[in-house]
């Protein structure tokens, strides 16, 4: 099977809110979340993956549902454990949900979510949407307590967060490297699907291949920042074809 990508647009979003937060429902409004999804979808997306934040910062509830209804591939909902969002989510019954943490301060989301230190009120929400058929995914860093209590608490994947990789370089690349390997081989032993996301490009893209197991990446930000010159089905093609480089692992 062949790596897949998912899309995130929520920064398409977050252009859209820099004029019409005020006046979503103009005539104008600019650009078309929408219309995002369904290029990506053209270029050969396996999913569209979207951030509903407690403070509606780009993604606002109405663009989980027109996805909802409207595209043809799978829908990710990203979210944090609120009691609000996952209301949202029993709703909408996105195919899957990936866990995430939220901090007010932060312009898009930094680091894995503490699943080891929030077992209890995980569980409860991930069991709530499993047996809503939506699959549920822990955003965590390479760090093997969190792979282990992913798995205890029921959800069926983990997305590995790249962020760390992704800014680092040399002997720091080399060594996040490794540990995101080490995670993700303890996480298919367990029986987890490894995805994986955050700060990928087609440039670092290549050094995450030692990380074995991986089904879906993630990938939002350098794909519209390349969208601006190229335009987004060039990006998420020339994405892809990177990703052809991944090596098969067995069991996946």
């Amino acid at each position: 099977m062949s790596l897949h990508l998912g899309v995130n647009i929520d920064h398409v979003a977050t252009l859209r809110q820099a004029r019409y937060r005020t006046m979503l429902c103009a005539h104008n409004v600019e650009p078309s979340i929408l219309q995002a999804a369904l290029e990506a979808e053209a270029a050969g997306a396996h999913s569209i993956t979207v951030h509903l934040r407690a403070d509606r910062r780009h993604i606002v509830d109405e663009d989980v549902f027109v996805l909802r209804r409207k595209i043809q591939s799978l829908l990710n909902l990203e979210m944090g454990n609120t009691p609000e969002i996952l209301e949202i989510a029993l709703r909408v019954k996105p195919d899957f949900v990936c866990m995430v943490p939220e901090n007010r301060q932060e312009v898009t989301t930094e680091g894995g979510l503490d699943v080891a230190g929030q077992k209890d009120a995980l569980r409860k929400s991930v069991g709530l949407l499993e047996a809503n058929n939506t699959r549920v995914s822990m955003f965590i860093d390479p760090d093997l307590d969190q792979v282990r209590a992913s798995a205890e608490i029921g959800a069926s994947m983990i997305e590995l967060h790249t962020g760390t990789f992704a800014n680092e370089l040399g002997v720091r690349r080399t060594e996040e490297a490794q540990r995101l390997k080490a995670a993700a081989e303890l996480a298919q032993s367990l029986g987890l699907q490894v995805n994986a996301g955050h700060g990928l490009t087609t440039t670092n893209l290549p050094e995450l291949f030692i990380v074995p197991h991986l089904v879906e990446l993630n990938i939002g930000h350098s794909l519209i920042a390349r969208s601006i010159f190229a335009g987004l089905r060039t990006a998420i093609q020339e994405m892809l074809e990177v990703m052809k480089g991944y090596p098969e692992t067995p069991n996946k």
